[in-house]
């Protein structure tokens, strides 16, 4: 029978392992820790539930508003498309709860699941001999058909293959438990705020949680060791909606800021982090896990007498980057012109404003598409752009006085 190892028990990996069942091959899923918990903002498009059939229990709230705020102003709109459904909103989940339950998922459907830590790999012409360590550290080794590399953004089996580390940003948040009354506040808000004293090139984040927020930031290349005092620079701004909290724990991880050129070798797949599909803009990789998981997975059960580079080439990375080279490269462009000055965090704050930019932007959050806007709204959104910009543009030049925070919503 044909068998493929899923390196990374994570939501990806798992959803990998359960797409593999599902076509009939036999399946080894390596989770190097069972207990590991993976920090994460936790934010999930509603599509991730109806697409891979899981259940409204795994949310923890259900945001309906969003929140932008730059040094002097803050945007506060719905989270609504320009086609409204029942599933307007954006998921927020712990990734103990998420991830635990798909895993749980493709175990039920058969994968084997070991827990072990992934040393070696060594392709040949037959299959893939793999390597690992046990909680005892004992070897063992496997044989195999095809491997799947869902290890995260320092994956080991790209490390394997000689691939070279992608540059990396941090993203360091606390879980906050705040108590009822404060809570309320964040019911059903995520806000991102952007500025220097919070993060220099990304943007910072408070989103809520069952019974607490995380609040976080985003700090790139050369930062990282800055992480700690954004943190508190953030805390620090918003002591009225925190300051009762208390700290339940910190955490930290490494999110890749570029795509790998190739998401597939000889016999071996990336998906997720370690293939660096993570939205530069927004630092979403959730949902970008999970269908590149599905997506690689299909592909190697498709060529699984033969999978060899050309045909994972032709069956996963083609078809991703034909369904999502659009979104990648808009996102991209985006967090260039977005996050790196106050004046650009000035315009993308006030071109929040606009009520056709937030369709645009959850209907390319919400179905992962995006959809061409017609020329008369491509057109208004353009001068609105060019009008911010020259009114900021010259309210950094003559000096002009800070401007109060304001709210806009459709």
């Amino acid at each position: 029978m044909a068998r493929v190892l899923v390196v990374g028990a994570s939501v990806g990996g798992s959803i990998a392992a359960r797409t593999l069942r599902a076509q009939g091959i036999d399946t080894i899923l390596l989770e190097r820790d069972l207990n590991y918990i993976k920090p994460c903002g936790g934010a999930v498009p509603p599509l991730a539930f109806s697409e891979y059939n899981l259940p409204d229990e795994l949310i923890d709230r259900k945001v309906t508003i969003a929140v932008v705020a730059s040094p002097h102003r803050t945007t506060e709109f719905p989270v609504a498309s320009s086609r409204p459904t029942d599933h307007e909103f954006i998921a927020m989940v712990r990734r103990e709860k998420f991830d635990r339950y798909i895993r749980q998922q493709a175990v039920d459907a058969g994968a084997e699941l070991i827990e072990g830590k992934f040393t070696s790999m060594r392709v040949h012409t037959q299959g893939a001999q793999v390597t690992y360590e046990d909680k005892r550290q004992n070897a063992h080794t496997v044989e195999v058909d095809a491997v799947i590399g869902a290890d995260g953004a320092y994956s080991s089996v790209a490390k394997s293959l000689g691939l070279e580390r992608l540059p990396m940003a941090v993203a360091y948040q606390e879980r906050i438990h705040l108590p009822p009354h404060a809570m309320a506040y964040w019911e059903k808000r995520a806000a991102l705020y952007l500025g220097d004293d919070v993060s220099p090139d990304l943007y910072a984040w408070v989103f809520p949680k069952y019974d607490h927020v995380t609040a976080g930031i985003g700090a790139g290349a050369g930062k990282t060791q800055h992480a700690r005092a954004l943190l508190q620079n953030l805390k620090d701004k918003l002591r009225d909606q925190l300051g009762e909290g208390t700290s339940i724990r910190f955490e930290a991880h490494h999110l890749p800021m570029v795509p790998r050129k190739y998401l597939s070798y000889d016999r071996v797949a990336l998906i997720g982090d370690a293939a660096g599909l993570v939205q530069a803009t927004s630092g979403e990789g959730i949902y970008w896990a999970m269908k590149s998981a599905e997506m690689a997975a299909r592909a190697i059960a498709g060529s699984i007498e033969h999978p060899v580079q050309a045909a994972l080439r032709r069956d996963y990375d083609a078809q991703w980057w034909k369904r999502y080279r659009t979104t990648y490269t808009f996102l991209q462009m985006l967090q260039r012109f977005s996050y790196n000055s106050d004046i650009q965090r000035e315009i993308f704050a006030r071109m929040c404003e606009d009520p056709d930019v937030q369709r645009l932007t959850f209907d390319s959050y919400l179905a992962k598409h995006i959809e061409p806007a017609p020329w008369s709204v491509q057109i208004k959104i353009t001068g609105h752009w060019l009008s911010t910009a020259a009114h900021e543009l010259l309210s950094s030049r003559f000096g002009a006085p800070k401007r109060q925070a304001a709210t806009a919503s459709r």
